[in-house]
């Protein structure tokens, strides 16, 4: 939810391509949806060969009307089966019938409980909602070149949380963060000598701005991280 409405709020400003870190994002968000869970494929000597939520896709949305299916399957420079999957979103976003698709496996209940195991996202309550969440996505003009590095199948899909957190301290938290910083501007000072103090006074404005603000970013930092 929170991807579906920074990427919306982003296409208000700029066209929204694979250089975008919000759609980005969204695409490891939703491949990691899809993958979640996912049966392995059992070959003839009884071994189990991992799958691609491609596999899934192929097989659930045929039923979709002038779906892309074979589009993407004949596509010569998208080689592996994670890459398809890859070019399937952008397509899919490109004819604004993401959520058409994933509505229309989602109601081929048999198909995917046949391609996931039970607890899998795509089993649960969550999906029901997920088709409705993508329909904001209808909205935005996306623009993809399909032979680009994101379609790298090689690559695994990694979500960037940072955008979605927010910091909060309450008020006691804030003065043991100021007492600490207080101790550790103490202690360093102490451990310094008059002999590699340098001179005590610098005449230059920008040297002491400069300074300061590497000071106030480094803590700024630590405070974010704890």
């Amino acid at each position: 939810r929170f991807s579906v409405k920074t990427l919306i709020d982003r296409s208000c400003f700029e066209t929204i391509d694979d250089t975008s870190p919000e759609f980005n994002n969204f695409a490891a968000i939703l491949e990691q949806i899809l993958s979640h869970r996912l049966k392995g494929q059992i070959t003839w000597f009884g071994y189990e060969s991992p799958r691609s939520f491609w596999d899934y896709i192929r097989v659930a949305c045929r039923k979709v009307s002038h779906n892309c299916i074979c589009s993407i399957e004949n596509m010569e420079n998208v080689g592996s089966s994670r890459a398809k999957g890859r070019a399937w979103i952008r397509v899919a976003l490109m004819e604004k019938h993401l959520s058409e698709y994933i509505s229309t496996a989602l109601r081929d209940f048999k198909t995917t409980r046949r391609f996931y195991e039970d607890g899998a996202i795509v089993l649960g309550e969550e999906a029901n909602m997920l088709a409705g969440m993508l329909l904001g996505l209808n909205a935005i003009d996306f623009s993809f070149c399909l032979k680009g590095e994101g379609l790298d199948g090689s690559f695994p899909a990694v979500i960037d949380y940072t955008p979605y957190l927010k910091f909060t301290q309450s008020s006691d938290s804030i003065s043991s963060d100021e007492e600490e910083l207080r101790t550790l501007g103490s202690s360093g000072s102490e451990g310094s000598t008059p002999e590699n103090i340098g001179p005590p006074f610098i005449t230059d404005e920008n040297s002491w701005y400069n300074k300061c603000k590497r000071v106030e970013q480094k803590y700024r930092l630590a405070l974010e991280q704890k």
